[in-house]
């Protein structure tokens, strides 16, 4: 799996000043974020970004889009702005609604246009991947198995993070489920409920699941750092060699 980092962590710099700081933490993948970095549709400014990315030694691995499958909502400008950044994945949502609130109407209008936009997807040799969060239609490993099932492409995948408040045993569980179908795993430490921790506050919960990953015949191709403390960029650097330690195999846990 290769170290990374989503954009959105730190929304607040420019790729200017995001993606050295990226390099120099010695991470090797960016996801970028289409509502601040990369707007949907700027292709422009998408290939600036794709050159300050390689420029660096970085790769993008993929583009965050935030597009939630709505009937008539257009994929195409998010699949534009990966072209153009040289992503061959598009991260979207499945609809606005857990999946336990929403209804027979709601649930296939979702499925068809996932449907839809894997088959546009594909014509453009871009691969789509679900964000698996509460209020949408991935929010458990069942819905998210159901959904991937319902939709039916092989050009459809997940992502995986851990669910908000699960204890370490439910968490692993959860991608256990689902890891034949992850792409890409979020990685943050955030424990009782949402409170932000540093990495290694969680180490055992990552060194495990990282220990599983490397088990798989297919395992996630990035593990992409999201979410710190404060949203601090002085974090990063410490953040990234935890993880760099405990994809290796370490204890994941350097001095502060």
């Amino acid at each position: 799996m290769r170290p990374g980092l989503c954009s959105v962590t730190f929304r607040q710099l420019t790729p200017e000043q995001l993606v050295p700081l990226a390099a120099e933490a010695g991470l090797q993948v960016i996801e970028w974020g289409g509502d601040v970095h990369v707007p949907a549709g700027d292709v422009e400014r998408a290939a600036q970004v794709a050159e300050l990315t390689s420029d660096a030694g970085l790769l993008t691995c993929s583009y965050g889009a935030y597009f939630r499958a709505d009937p008539d909502e257009a994929l195409t400008p998010a699949l534009d702005s990966a072209a153009a950044l040289g992503a061959d994945r598009v991260r979207i949502w499945a609809g606005r609604v857990d999946s336990a609130d929403a209804s027979s109407q709601q649930y296939a209008q979702t499925v068809a246009r996932l449907r839809d936009a894997a088959a546009e997807a594909v014509e453009c040799g871009i691969t789509l991947a679900l964000e698996y969060h509460r209020g949408t239609l991935a929010d458990t490993p069942q819905a998210t198995l159901r959904l991937l099932a319902d939709v039916g492409s092989p050009a459809l995948t997940t992502y995986w993070q851990p669910s908000v408040g699960a204890p370490d045993a439910v968490a692993l569980a959860e991608y256990d489920a689902v890891a034949a179908h992850t792409s890409a795993v979020h990685v943050f430490s955030w424990w009782p409920a949402a409170e932000r921790l540093r990495l290694r506050e969680r180490a055992e919960l990552w060194r495990a699941l990282f220990t599983a990953a490397s088990a798989q015949a297919l395992p996630p191709r990035d593990a992409l750092l999201e979410f710190v403390p404060d949203d601090d960029p002085a974090l990063l650097a410490s953040e990234a060699a935890t993880l760099r330690a405990l994809l290796a195999g370490e204890a994941g846990e350097p001095a502060p």
